[in-house]
């Protein structure tokens, strides 16, 4: 069966042939921004669980704990337009942390209806030591890239996904 968008039997002068170490052959997958952004974020979250698993923090947590300590007293309205997230699943997590003792709950100077989430002195920590091994985690993760290469390359993403 032939395909509609067959891919060429050989690529573009200076690019190399999209084959996996068994043989696959990618060249059209590897031709796709989606499926190139999508293996990047695998690697990325990989080493974030793998660097975060003793401090029982995963991404959308260790999210949640950076903007709250960057913006003490955001409110849950914030963090889930921020975070792209529904209410309910906030909860959840808000809970969590706040069982944990990483947050608290004060009231809104300016909102009576509202409240603002604040690190306590644990959620400090934590986020503090996330920050570190995430900041390692990426230069790692990135060393092949020069430093404006990835302001580069965060410039770009994030044209994607803010437009």
């Amino acid at each position: 069966m032939t395909r509609a968008a067959a891919v060429p039997e050989t690529p573009a002068p200076g690019e190399p042939m999209g084959k996996t170490s068994s043989g696959v052959r990618t060249d059209f997958l590897d031709g796709l921004l989606g499926y190139n952004a999508r293996r990047t974020s695998l690697h990325l979250v990989s080493s974030f669980v793998r660097d975060l698993t003793d401090l029982q923090l995963k991404p959308v947590g260790f999210s949640l704990l950076c903007l709250v300590g960057h913006n003490p007293g955001i409110t849950s309205r914030q963090l889930c337009q921020t975070l792209d997230i529904q209410p309910p699943n906030l909860v959840g997590l808000v809970s969590a942390l706040t069982e944990r003792g990483c947050l608290q709950r004060l009231a809104h100077p300016t909102d009576g209806r509202a409240w603002g989430l604040h690190l306590t002195a644990q959620g400090e920590s934590l986020l503090a030591q996330a920050e570190t091994r995430i900041l390692a985690s990426e230069r790692q993760a990135c060393a092949g890239l020069t430093g404006a290469e990835q302001a580069t390359l965060k410039q770009l993403l994030q044209k994607i996904y803010l437009a």
